[in-house]
């Protein structure tokens, strides 16, 4: 690791050669602390010779301060979960999904020339009901929604080309679990 003025234990102390395939605490805390000062993400040592395999990762720690005393205190949003209950949810579950365009071609809410509208906005729609179509290269591809709700939400006009992956529309998943 030249350039670097990290300082690594590749030398084994008389403590560690007593018992070969240990590291010390020393060690492992010289490597931990060169790790954390580096840009480094990972770091592996291996002896083959001992059977030693030592991988250090980075992670994104929690949020911590140091009070004066030194003493840390952890953010709040970091809790003791040993009890038996089930992992609270920090994020409300995701209720607005987009239907995606499956193909490259030209939007449409019909299923057939001249026909009326699969969907507007305010629609109450099922899981794989029939919500517009994509016309390529002269063949009508259907596209369905893979979740029930509402919509919300056009994103693509009548006739308008689209891509792959582009937001059709919006489907608020909440509506469809409330019955009319």
């Amino acid at each position: 690791m030249a350039g670097n003025n990290y300082e690594f234990p590749y030398e084994v102390d008389a403590e560690a050669e007593a018992a070969p395939s240990l590291i010390s605490i020393e060690q492992l805390q010289r490597l931990v602390q060169a790790l954390d000062s580096s840009d480094i993400s990972e770091l592996e040592l291996q002896r083959e010779t001992e059977g030693v395999h030592l991988v250090l990762r980075k992670i994104k720690a929690p949020e911590t301060h140091a009070q004066s005393d030194g003493t840390i205190v952890m953010a709040a949003s970091s809790v003791n979960r040993t009890s038996a209950s089930p992992p609270e949810k920090f994020a409300p579950e995701e209720t607005h999904h987009k239907v995606v365009a499956p193909l490259v071609g030209t939007f449409h809410v019909w299923a057939k020339p001249r026909g009326g509208a699969l969907v507007a906005v305010g629609d109450r729609v099922k899981a794989g009901q029939l919500v517009g179509t994509i016309e390529s290269l002269n063949v009508l591809n259907e596209v369905e929604t893979t979740v029930a709700g509402r919509v919300i939400e056009m994103h693509v006009q009548d006739g308008q080309p689209v891509e792959y992956g582009q937001a059709l529309m919006t489907i608020d998943s909440a509506e469809g679990a409330k019955k009319a």
